[in-house]
């Protein structure tokens, strides 16, 4: 059972740079997450989240609250839906989003909290079914760069961090799923 914690909000790239690691003014938002509720079973999640409501499956997979942004987003979500305490014992927790996706996709949770990136490909869910849970659910999965101070003089870093911000990647990033 996942265990409700507060976490810091506070991004990597964000620490880095209050830790003065960073070349100052890099840091950046490249794209913004969204957080699915998706089984690999088709049928089995409408397009309102209702399942959740009804309790009809025996696990729902979320990632660790205490480390994944994902997973605080999921608690965030069950708590403004008021239906935390309801599922609590129902929760089954991944290291990371990777593992909460791997306990649905091998069937072994029936649903759970995924990123959409991960299920979902040019404008639709690539199989099962899923429910995109909207943006006031929870706050912003923010995935941030920004150029390390010890890599300041790679010019790889600074390539990263251009193509990052060109059309090309801003396409494909929207390609699964993310805002920008």
């Amino acid at each position: 059972m996942a265990e409700v914690v507060k976490v810091d909000k506070e991004t990597a790239p964000a620490r880095l740079e209050t830790e003065h690691r960073t070349v100052p003014g890099t840091r950046f938002t490249y794209a913004i997450g969204k957080l699915a509720l998706w089984s690999a079973k088709e049928g089995v999640v409408d397009n309102q989240g209702q399942v959740l409501k009804t309790g009809d499956y025996a696990h729902l997979a979320i990632a660790n609250p205490k480390t994944a942004p994902y997973g605080t987003a999921a608690i965030e979500t069950l708590t403004k839906l008021n239906l935390l305490d309801r599922v609590r014992g129902k929760l089954v927790q991944g290291e990371n989003i990777a593992q909460a996706y791997q306990f649905v996709s091998t069937g072994n949770a029936p649903l759970g909290f995924v990123a959409l990136s991960q299920v979902y490909r040019d404008g639709r869910f690539t199989s099962g079914s899923g429910w995109i849970v909207p943006a006031n659910l929870h706050a912003p999965i923010r995935q941030d760069a920004v150029i390390l101070a010890k890599g300041s003089a790679n010019p790889a870093a600074k390539a990263l961090e251009g193509y990052l911000k060109s059309n090309k990647a801003k396409e494909i990033i929207r390609s699964y799923g993310y805002e920008l």
